[in-house]
């Protein structure tokens, strides 16, 4: 796994573009391929899938998390990490825990990038 830093994407207009709207410049491409890259692993996108279960507003402790795996707290703490540096969660420690929440319109951000946008009186 490469230890490259990922960043955070921003709240902008051109970060709600959709996939249809029009071809992606490299620096997005860049940008949403490390989200992606984050949620391209079944550890962190089973992870991701707890912590927004919780709904908006809801939050997982680790304590929580740690025993749906069959993986040590390092591995698992690492995995956190990286949906951290993606954008997608955040989390605060209280005690000895460590709780996690999906931020604010992450996943929005991602079903509006890759929704195509459907012809008038046609139906999914």
């Amino acid at each position: 796994m490469s230890k490259q830093e990922l960043r955070v994407l921003g709240q902008d207009a051109a970060c709600c573009a959709g996939l249809s709207a029009a071809p992606l410049d490299e620096d997005r491409a860049a940008d949403l391929a490390k989200v992606f890259k984050a949620l391209g692993d079944p550890v962190r996108l089973r992870l991701m899938s707890m912590i927004a279960s919780r709904g908006q507003g809801g939050e997982v402790c680790v304590c929580e998390l740690t025993p749906a795996f069959d993986l040590s707290q390092p591995t698992i703490s690492h995995h956190l990490k990286l949906l951290r540096q993606a954008g997608l969660i955040d989390c605060e420690r209280r005690g000895t825990w460590v709780y996690y929440w999906v931020l604010p319109g992450a996943l929005d951000r991602l079903s509006a990038f890759l929704a195509i946008p459907q012809p008038a009186g046609t139906t999914v």
